[in-house]
């Protein structure tokens, strides 16, 4: 197993990107040093606002939003997840895990001693998010939450998604930037070319791909699976939240399209909440993000 490291010319003019990178290292028990990269955006002594995100996307995706909240005073973080964007990744598809993923980014956030944080999630950022926030409620005051979920293995999951397991474990070619470019979800609105190539910059072949692979299946989706029983827990804890949430939930994506319902169901902080839908489809920051970064601003500056 190799840990990769994608040279830093790959990541060279990209499209309404300019950001300074920044660094944590992680000190793997088993894979040694890693290093993760983050966005670190806005004045210091601002608010905090997290954005998390998932599969096969980077903190580029974030990119529409970023100015719009910074501009209203907000300091932004956006971390790339090990094995994606700029931070360090593993070759082997089994050195990943629900777990260790949460692990990775716990130590991130023990390091920058971070508190009253706002979320902001989609895909994965949410799955990993809400175990964050149901395991330390107290360093976080607002969720605001689109295409995403915190499945438990117990009810059974659509064709659509069992289909994009097999397919990310077996594709020969598994190409990041066509997939958030709308290969998978042909309902989606063409991303520019140079847009696409910067959701591949991170993967200069596919042995740097193992992360991206290896999320679908991560999912819980059977009841034997792993972390259905913390994923339960962590549904308790959220049905405890009575913190402000927000919902942002796209109308063009099949598979999280009323996901928006259960989080109004079983949240309290859901209640009496100017929850929007956004138009576009499963990488909502791309069709819609400037709006959500909207929504976002005014509802914490009511």
């Amino acid at each position: 197993m190799a840990t990769l490291r994608t040279p830093e010319h790959r990541f060279a003019d990209l499209p309404d990107f300019p950001f300074a990178p920044h660094y944590h290292q992680i000190d793997d028990p088993q894979f040694g040093p890693l290093r993760l990269h983050y966005l670190d955006e806005g004045p210091r002594d601002g608010k905090v606002i997290l954005c998390l995100h998932g599969e096969p996307s980077w903190c580029f995706l974030y990119r529409k939003m970023i100015p719009i909240l910074t501009a209203a005073g907000y300091r932004v973080l956006a971390p790339d997840l090990i094995g994606f964007g700029r931070s360090d990744k593993l070759s082997d598809i089994d050195s990943y895990s629900y777990q260790r993923h949460l692990d990775w980014l716990q130590h991130w956030l023990d390091g920058m001693q971070l508190q009253e944080m706002v979320l902001i999630a989609q895909d994965w950022g949410g799955l990993l998010g809400l175990r964050l926030v149901s395991a330390q409620p107290e360093r976080f005051s607002h969720l605001s939450l689109a295409n995403t979920g915190l499945p438990t293995g117990d009810l059974p999951m659509q064709e659509a998604f069992l289909k994009w397991q097999h397919y990310a474990l077996t594709v020969p070619e598994f190409d990041a930037g066509a997939i958030c470019g709308g290969l998978i979800q042909h309902n989606t609105a063409t991303l520019a070319d140079d847009v696409v190539a910067a959701y591949r910059a991170p993967f200069p072949d596919q042995s740097y791909l193992a992360a991206a692979r290896a999320f679908p299946s991560l999912v819980p989706t059977q009841p034997t699976d792993p972390e259905n029983s913390n994923n339960r827990a962590a549904w308790a804890q959220l049905q405890q939240w009575h913190k402000p949430v927000l919902l942002c939930f796209s109308d063009g994506d099949p598979v999280t399209r009323g996901g928006d319902k259960i989080f109004q169901k079983l949240v309290p902080g859901c209640a009496n909440q100017p929850h929007l839908t956004l138009h576009g489809g499963h990488f909502i920051q791309e069709h819609d993000g400037q709006r959500w970064a909207h929504a976002v601003v005014a509802w914490l500056q009511p």
